[in-house]
């Protein structure tokens, strides 16, 4: 099969010929359809994910079509179309008996502990527990784009960051994931401060539900400009990119007794940031983590789509082929794009 490979950090991936997956008993081998290209495949390429081995393939959102099964698989068959979340749990340790797969002991994800999904197939470990029926009416496309960044959101707002209708919430950051949780929050009922460093960002932000913006660029204080347009400060604030500065802005925005919560990943040299320690104990502010959803869990996801204007679609504003996915992975560094871009063409 095709696959994008780098056979070491930071060099340049090449498109070639490699030997095809072979589903393990418990897992499969899926036909990609689609897959998104997120700044997590790019931290993984720059080797700031511990998990990552080179020769590797990165690629970790994803939607296709179950091409192999293996022995021990009982609720798939050939055929059935399926993405998986980027964080996949074996089933028996102790957290995914309680249903938070997302945090699993002896977890698997494409694109990190193995070959991802910038390919033409993909392996996938302990099927049963973590593979995701796709409606009928939604796209391969599309469904690539739901993971790790719309999903991620959804629970980042919906069941760690607990928004209600009514409340201000800032997101810090408007690539994937923060987009997805602008259109997710305004969803919920809440007002929505986008924060940006880029016009064009803030911009879609807007067209996809914000109620205000704070242009980074343009602001010398952009906690304070937050906490004016939302009267005090916001209810929720979700730093959707991952860096010291978003991490700081995101925590000192809140207004007494709001909820913090960490979306993006922290890696590199904005690992283990600075905190304002003091407004968390004195304001009595809340800070969470939030990491992926479980498999079970997409059915609130599915059903959101259904019931609200949402399209993850929108977010969608370019799709490539596998043999332009290098240049597009290794600008993901440079912030330049705006909205998700997704691989539809593998041969």
């Amino acid at each position: 099969m095709r696959a994008l490979v780098f056979d070491r950090f930071q060099e340049h991936p090449q498109v070639r010929e490699v030997p095809d997956p072979q589903p393990a008993p418990d897992g499969v081998v899926i036909a990609v359809r689609a897959a998104g290209i997120c700044r997590s495949d790019w931290h993984g390429w720059m080797g700031h994910d511990s998990d990552v081995r080179p020769p590797h393939v990165p690629g970790h959102e994803f939607a296709g079509v179950v091409a192999e099964i293996g022995s021990r698989v009982s609720r798939w068959k050939v055929g059935d179309r399926v993405t998986v979340p980027f964080c996949c749990g074996c089933g028996v340790c102790p957290q995914c008996l309680a249903g938070d797969q997302q945090i699993c002991d002896d977890y698997f994800q494409p694109g990190f502990t193995a070959w991802g999904a910038f390919a033409e197939r993909v392996a996938i470990r302990y099927a049963d527990v973590n593979l995701v029926r796709l409606p009928d009416d939604l796209g391969f496309v599309e469904s690539a784009s739901l993971g790790c960044r719309f999903i991620t959101s959804f629970r980042a707002v919906v069941t760690q960051g607990r928004v209600r209708a009514g409340e201000w919430v800032a997101v810090h950051g408007c690539g994937g994931v923060g987009l997805s949780a602008v259109q997710i929050a305004r969803a919920a009922g809440a007002q929505v401060i986008a924060v940006d460093i880029r016009p064009e960002s803030l911009a879609l932000a807007v067209s996809l539900g914000a109620t205000a913006t704070v242009d980074v660029s343009q602001t010398a204080d952009v906690a304070q400009a937050i906490r004016q347009i939302a009267g005090g400060g916001a209810h929720v604030s979700l730093d959707a990119l991952g860096s010291r500065t978003t991490c700081w802005n995101s925590i000192a925005c809140l207004r007494k007794r709001g909820r913090h919560v960490q979306v993006g990943l922290m890696l590199g040299d904005q690992r283990d940031p600075p905190i304002p320690m003091g407004q968390v104990i004195g304001k009595e502010l809340q800070i969470i983590g939030s990491h992926g959803m479980q498999a079970h869990a997409y059915g609130d996801v599915f059903a959101m789509l259904r019931t609200s204007s949402i399209r993850p679609a929108d977010l969608v504003k370019r799709t490539i082929s596998l043999d332009d996915a290098a240049e597009a992975l290794v600008a993901m560094g440079k912030f330049g794009g705006v909205g998700a871009t997704v691989i539809d063409r593998f041969g």
